[in-house]
């Protein structure tokens, strides 16, 4: 009898414990951290744009052919050496931006500054006058400075579509091969786009972003000695790059 309680009293010695320790509640992991898409970052970016540019002018006279009336062509009292053609090529440059983050809201500022190479031509400016030629222009850097709006998804809130625009600012250069002449011009316009950006590590951002520009048409050089040529670049741009966040 003594023997049987020893038995029952060892077994319940090993029950009691698993019993106690099933009815403990389970420690539950720890959460997942919420991306901070806020701080300043500083990165690099590159892609390709795209774009039409247009040259235009009020008329050169037919007397600078050394043509009078209906003759060889000249048909009106002046004729034009206007052209379109579209650009495209590479952009490479850096930028900077500081965010700020209200929920999964994120909103901010970002400047970048590339180097360009976009360029086109035509072999057939002035095609309704007597001689036509070649035109061209080249876009030889882009900057921008934006505003930013995002929502920040994913589990972790670690994906950011965003819209963003600002003002653009570029270098264009362009020439007319009729006299020839050419000019450049810092000019100043504005930009729109929208963007998809996602936090690789806490400090590390990857971003690739579309943005359409327009930097307006302003002259640029006179097409022949008195009448001026006007030209007019817009472009699409697509970009990716890589970024550095700052705590």
């Amino acid at each position: 009898m003594k023997g049987s309680f020893c038995v029952i009293a060892t077994a319940a010695s090993l029950i009691a414990p698993q019993a106690f320790a099933a009815e403990l509640p389970l420690k539950a992991p720890p959460p997942i951290p919420y991306y901070n898409w806020a701080g300043p970052s500083v990165g690099m970016a590159g892609g390709y744009g795209w774009g039409p540019s247009d040259q235009t002018d009020p008329g050169i006279p037919c007397s600078y052919f050394g043509l009078v009336g209906p003759i060889n062509d000249c048909h009106h009292p002046v004729v034009t050496a206007d052209g379109s053609y579209s650009l495209s090529g590479g952009i490479i440059g850096g930028g900077l931006g500081y965010n700020w983050q209200s929920g999964p809201w994120v909103y901010g500022v970002e400047a970048d500054y590339s180097w360009a190479n976009m360029t086109g031509s035509s072999n057939t400016c002035g095609a309704t006058s007597p001689i036509p030629h070649s035109c061209g222009t080249d876009l030889q850097s882009l900057g921008t400075l934006r505003g930013l709006l995002g929502y920040a998804m994913g589990a972790r809130g670690n994906w950011l579509p965003y819209v963003t625009g600002g003002l653009a600012v570029g270098e264009v250069q362009a020439w007319d091969s009729l006299y020839p002449s050419s000019g450049s011009d810092f000019r100043s316009g504005w930009t729109v786009g929208a963007g998809l950006a996602t936090g690789l590590t806490q400090n590390w951002i990857f971003q690739v972003q579309y943005l359409y520009v327009d930097l307006g048409s302003s002259q640029m050089f006179n097409v022949v000695p008195g009448v001026p040529e006007t030209v007019s670049v817009t472009a699409n741009v697509i970009e990716v790059g890589i970024y550095y966040k700052f705590y």
